[in-house]
């Protein structure tokens, strides 16, 4: 059976992760977040980063670290749904090429020690990601408000970043909260693409595996932005799904009625 990338041509698969962050489309929105990240770095700042589910912000965070330079800093990553406090310095330490102290008091202890001698020692600052924040429990907000502390206010010994969906913002603002929100240096929402920017996102993938020539029509794009409301990552199910189905019709360009039957078959049954 041909695959949808023989058929058509491609060199790769198109909206896919398999594509490098650096040929993914950079709209004015996004290039913001890259900048107001890289400046939360430089500056050893909090910063929070919202957006809704599927709009790009883990590809944005992704873009960002791979884009740091390693021999001024270093980057943790945590991304958990179910985030607690000993799992957090767990993790990190385990990042740091620690072995973690059982109890979480000790392990605390040990990861200020670990930061600590990456800014002073190797001279590299610590970059802490975390992602899905908007998920995370009281008590691990708690456990935030300590990082912001490890060198009180005249001080800070790392970069810290949160990013989330949109209910993050609103926890945060929280009167319960009202402390970890004043201390936020950073803030951005990510929205959503414009109709002009889906097209260019579309054609963007498209070129990025070498396409010969006009795929989806610009109707077909108009009904692929107004069912997706210019979120990446249902274009990027849409789309394929798509592509998946156009063999079948032996049809090497995408219409309005091929989207809409795609839509209809597949998501909304």
């Amino acid at each position: 059976m041909t695959t949808f990338e023989a058929f058509f041509g491609f060199s790769g698969t198109p909206f896919s992760r398999d594509i490098p962050v650096e040929e993914l489309l950079e709209t004015e929105s996004r290039q913001e977040l890259h900048g107001r990240l890289n400046h939360v770095a430089r500056t050893r700042a909090f910063g929070v980063f919202t957006g809704d589910a599927g709009t790009g912000k883990t590809t944005a965070i992704r873009r960002f670290s791979q884009g740091l330079d390693l021999n001024r800093y270093r980057v943790l990553y945590i991304s958990d749904s179910a985030l607690t406090p000993r799992n957090f310095y767990w993790e990190a330490l385990h990042q740091l090429g620690c072995e973690p102290k059982f109890y979480r008091g000790d392990a605390k202890r040990q990861l200020q020690k670990a930061l600590a001698t990456l800014v002073d020692s190797e001279k590299k600052t610590p970059v802490i990601v975390v992602d899905e924040a908007h998920l995370l429990s009281r008590e691990m907000l708690e456990e935030i408000r300590f990082l912001l502390n490890l060198r009180m206010d005249s001080y800070s010994s790392l970069s810290l970043v949160l990013t989330g969906q949109s209910e993050l913002r609103e926890t945060l603002k929280l009167q319960i909260n009202e402390a970890i929100w004043q201390r936020v240096d950073i803030r951005f929402h990510l929205p959503s693409m414009s109709p002009k920017e889906t097209s260019d996102y579309v054609s963007r993938h498209l070129e990025a595996v070498k396409a010969p020539g006009e795929i989806f029509t610009p109707a077909a794009i108009g009904v692929l932005h107004e069912y997706c409301g210019g979120v990446p990552r249902k274009i990027n199910k849409v789309a394929t799904a798509s592509l998946m189905a156009a063999p079948r019709g032996n049809s090497r360009l995408i219409d309005d009625h091929l989207v809409r039957v795609v839509i209809e078959s597949e998501f909304e049954s």
